[in-house]
């Protein structure tokens, strides 16, 4: 699904990824774990397009993206892959449903088969009576479950998470937890989770342990859900 190849990072002097090798499997929920500074968030940035490496190579799918450049490479972005943030990110001035179908309507996909997929994806994750409401009308849980919906519209093979639950209570972070596993069940997507959480990092297929702009360990996990 996912492999990175000796991947590098500078910003200045200081030298934040120094050769990663990693390599995700479809269907697998991965957690990154790590100090903070240890280089995880830069790897899922890069992984996910958000950022590119001053060397090295990634592909997902087969596609060389690391090689994609301006509107080739916002599209396989966009049809590709799904973000999951810390805060969220939701557009303060759209309602739950308009925020989920932004990256459909990018993509140029039919309105109303956009506010179909919506329904079902706010059913799914337990906010259906809530899509008319805009973020600020909405608890700190049930915005973080918008995101997954806006995550999942385009039906991407790789979603990638920073923090997901890490501005969520315990309870809602429990929650968000199983949803992923729940998620992977039913639609068969890859995730890559960033996350201080070692209860989450714990449920994932495998944990990935960096240190010092390196990957230290990967570790299968024996309890998988």
């Amino acid at each position: 699904m996912l492999k990175a190849k000796g991947i590098q990072k500078f910003y200045g002097d200081l030298h934040v990824l120094k050769g990663v090798d990693v390599e995700i499997f479809k269907n697998e929920v991965v957690s990154i774990v790590g100090a903070s500074g240890a280089g995880k968030s830069t790897l899922l940035h890069i992984l996910g397009t958000l950022d590119q490496a001053d060397k090295g190579d990634v592909w997902i799918d087969e596609t060389l993206i690391s090689k994609l450049k301006g509107d080739k490479l916002a599209d396989f972005r966009n049809s590709q892959i799904g973000f999951i943030f810390q805060f969220h990110n939701l557009l303060p001035e759209f309602t739950a449903e308009e925020n989920i179908i932004i990256p459909g309507l990018i993509a140029q996909k039919s309105d109303t088969a956009l506010r179909k997929r919506a329904a079902e994806l706010a059913d799914l994750l337990g906010f259906s009576g809530r899509l008319g409401h805009k973020p600020s009308e909405l608890s700190g849980g049930e915005q973080q479950r918008v995101a997954v919906a806006r995550a999942l519209i385009n039906d991407p093979k790789i979603i990638f998470a920073d923090e997901p639950s890490g501005n969520l209570d315990s309870h809602n972070a429990q929650s968000l937890h199983e949803l992923f596993f729940t998620l992977r069940e039913n639609f068969g997507q890859t995730f890559v989770i960033v996350t201080h959480n070692q209860e989450l990092a714990k449920m994932a297929d495998r944990t990935l342990t960096m240190q010092d702009g390196t990957i230290l360990s990967m570790d299968r996990n024996i309890q998988v859900k």
